[in-house]
């Protein structure tokens, strides 16, 4: 019987009809019960199944090639020269009773050689380190002690070191702990006996990553041409750190340390070898083409690739579109505390990106998301982060020019290519990685010298309001100046800049990257103005100051960049339409934390106070809302509708308090963060004021707020808004008809609450 189809592709026609001829035999010659040994590349003639088991495991994980001549299937006589190819099973094992009763429960046999190398022949292995490759298939079938059987050596090192990680074990305590079932196992135990032997077999699976050193002032990366370099060449801060005196700067700082601990380490993760590791698996090689194969094209948005941005870029580069396994990526980071809610200030940045290829009920999977690198505190690297990019950027390059990969699925190399879409942050991440300042006059980032600001004198704060821009020009909101802020509304909406046009601000802007250069800065604004006091002006240490003064901003809009990103290093990066996103539950927080602490008038928090109440007083608007000033000097303020009564506060609280859910739809701890006797809302998560903005506060605002029906419908309006974007599918035609929507329920905002409610405008007031 021809049984060459066993090395054909799993799609191919030859494969299937192989399959088909291979049943038939089975089940006529080693059926039992109806049931036969599934032979696929997960059971090994493990497991007894029906045909159709058998089938789907057949076409899904494959059949093993080493598997030539079907004993387990009633084919008997094996000639001396086509003898069994043991090649897809344990080394170890030599005859039929070794290979009927081989098990591979914990998969890890599989893992590895999806991860490492698949045995399809010489000519189409990708080339990995043979040599490591098959030191980890023996440890796959090294028993954790003599008569183990649920466990290997690796896969239960493996499943330990995961449980680590996952509960942020020390070093020190794992190695205690390996020390013990070290002494509990018997004594042929393999497993190793300290964290240092652990993590050596732990490399090996590609789980590693690189270190390189920073200045401690974010100047530079010890990386590169520069990575022999002792001390910074920007600020001079030195590579190490001394133990006897921490802020020592002197270039030969502790030299006669045999090791020498560094100011700050980038942990770097490569991204190449696991986006190349996605097509070494069988089940998200196949994914990996999901948005070409499979996706649904019927103008609906359920997947980036739905987008405009998507096609406009597949548009532009339709040699990278044609090969549907190139990868396009996203972007995310934010800075978090690595110690909890410890009264420690840390900040450690975490870069992740997302592959979009994978279909949307994958992409978005924790187990999808690729951690580049983790920038170090202990404050957030701000504007700083370029320097700590470059590793990535170089990457990114390397992935658009093309790199050799090998597709599981089509058992064949090709070249890899990739393209870094978009980024998504919140509002003060988008600044670090955009480069423009999300502060001050010009804080929309879309809009930029058109962006509508007003300080606010007693608050102390700009407010951003401006909203009836996104009316019609008829529209009788743009004439009733009163209501608003005082002003007839004449302008219409600003429109984006381009890729292009942000290079062009964007030119003559010099950067000096490091915590350090702030001083050089205010030293640079001294020199400056005595030069335009006529002091100093003949005095030769003044020229570079000078130049740099040539190339300083000159009008407002250029002023709001602080710097180029370094994503525009990548040359398609200025083409992209959508750079730099917004992540919509950052926005929902603050919404809603707003609506919250505004209603509930908490002290220190709510956006109606005296302030506010005198901003609006100097604005000439809602005199019913202007403080009233007593002779002993002190103010009543009105009663807003805007705020709760006591009696309305019991309800609203209460409410939410009794609140019975689902399991999961809100975190556990939601009822102990509604406190009855101080009537306010603490240690809420950012799911659970997800799910407050879109289902609950339309509703708890409605039963305790009845007769402030404006209040209601503002909060509705804001609501249904919310819930339409975070929809699992949205129809363009009807973004047209949430756009206007939503610039109508910012009006009414406007019209209605507190100018303070606007003074950040990352919270939500930019309607495109």
């Amino acid at each position: 019987m021809d049984k060459t189809w066993i090395t054909k592709p799993k799609n191919s026609r030859e494969y299937l009809d192989g399959v088909e001829k291979f049943l038939n035999f089975a089940f006529e010659n080693g059926s039992i019960n109806g049931m036969i040994r599934c032979p696929c590349r997960t059971c090994y003639n493990n497991n007894y199944y029906t045909r159709e088991v058998v089938l789907e495991h057949l076409l899904w994980y494959g059949f093993p090639q080493g598997y030539t001549n079907w004993i387990c299937h009633g084919e008997i006589g094996l000639s001396s020269s086509n003898p069994i190819c043991f090649e897809d099973y344990p080394p170890n094992l030599h005859n039929r009773n070794d290979i009927m009763q081989c098990s591979t429960e914990d998969g890890m046999r599989s893992l590895i050689q999806d991860a490492l190398e698949q045995t399809f022949g010489e000519s189409s292995v990708p080339s990995e380190s043979t040599s490591t490759y098959n030191t980890l298939l023996q440890e796959c079938e090294q028993p954790l002690y003599p008569g183990c059987e649920k466990f290997s050596k690796i896969s239960f090192l493996v499943q330990l070191y995961h449980i680590k990680c996952l509960n942020g074990w020390t070093t020190k305590s794992f190695s205690m702990l390996l020390q013990l079932l070290k002494d509990a196992f018997p004594n042929e135990s393999s497993l190793p006996s300290s964290s240092y032997e652990a993590k050596k077999l732990i490399k090996d699976l590609g789980l590693s990553y690189e270190k390189i050193h920073a200045c401690p002032n974010d100047c530079m990366l010890y990386w590169g041409e520069k990575k022999d370099d002792i001390s910074c060449y920007i600020c001079k801060s030195s590579r190490w750190i001394s133990s006897e005196n921490k802020n020592d700067t002197s270039e030969a700082i502790d030299v006669s340390r045999k090791y020498k601990k560094p100011a700050k380490v980038l942990r770097y993760f490569p991204v190449i070898p696991r986006l190349k590791r996605l097509y070494m698996s069988y089940k998200t090689a196949s994914s990996m083409r999901w948005h070409a194969t499979d996706r649904k094209d019927d103008g609906i948005l359920r997947h980036p690739a739905d987008g405009y941005a998507w096609k406009s870029f597949d548009e532009r580069y339709p040699d990278f579109a044609s090969d549907s396994r190139n990868v396009r990526l996203g972007l995310a980071t934010d800075g978090f505390n690595p110690f909890g809610i410890m009264s420690t200030t840390y900040s450690m940045w975490p870069v992740v990106l997302i592959p979009y290829n994978l279909p949307p009920w994958m992409c978005m999977k924790q187990s999808s998301f690729i951690l580049s690198m983790l920038i170090p505190g202990e404050k957030g690297p701000g504007n700083d982060i370029d320097v700590f990019l470059q590793p990535l950027i170089v990457e990114l390059k390397q992935l658009w020019v093309g790199v050799d990969a090998f597709d599981c699925s089509f058992k064949q190399n090709f070249q890899l290519r990739g393209a870094l879409l978009w980024t998504i942050n919140d509002f003060p991440a988008y600044a670090s990685l955009s480069g423009w300042s999300t502060k001050g006059r010009l804080a929309c980032p879309c809009c930029g010298k058109s962006t509508n600001s007003r300080w606010l004198k007693n608050g102390g704060k700009f407010c951003y309001m401006g909203h009836r821009r996104w009316l019609d020009p008829n529209h009788s909101y743009r004439f009733q100046k009163y209501q608003f802020d005082g002003m007839n509304e004449l302008d219409i909406s600003p429109i984006s800049p381009s890729g292009s046009d942000v290079l062009a601000q964007t030119e003559h802007i010099v950067c000096h990257y490091g915590k350090a250069s702030k001083f050089y800065k205010k030293r640079l604004r001294e020199e400056i103005q005595e030069i335009d006091q006529g002091v100093n002006n003949d005095v030769p240490e003044h020229d570079n100051c000078k130049q740099e003064l040539e190339f300083m901003p000159h009008n407002e809009e250029c002023k709001a960049w602080k710097k180029r990103s370094i994503f525009f290093e990548l040359p398609y990066w200025k083409f992209n339409l959508l750079r730099h996103n917004l992540d919509v539950m950052h926005i929902e927080k603050n919404v809603c934390d707003n609506f919250i602490t505004t209603f509930l008038n908490i002290d220190g928090k709510t956006k109606d106070n005296l302030k506010a109440r005198l901003d609006l007083q100097d604005m000439g608007i809602r005199h019913h809302l202007h403080p009233q000033k007593q002779p002993s000097g002190r103010f009543i303020l009105p009663h807003a509708c805007y705020t709760m009564l006591a009696n309305e506060k019991c309800i609203f609280l209460k409410m939410l308090k009794e609140l019975k859910v689902p399991d999961g739809y809100l975190s556990f701890k939601f009822s102990r963060g509604v406190n009855l006797k101080e009537k306010k809302i603490i240690n809420l998560k950012s799911h659970d004021y997800h799910i407050l903005m879109q289902d609950l506060l339309p509703l708890v605002v409605r039963a305790s707020m009845k007769k402030q029906k404006e209040v209601v419908a503002i909060v509705s309006e804001i609501s249904s808004f919310f819930k339409a974007l975070c929809s699992k599918s949205l129809d363009p035609r009807e973004l047209d008809q949430l756009e206007s929507r939503v610039a109508l329920a910012l009006c009414h905002m406007e019209k209605g609450l507190s100018s303070e409610f606007f003074d950040y405008y990352g919270s939500f007031n930019n309607p495109s």
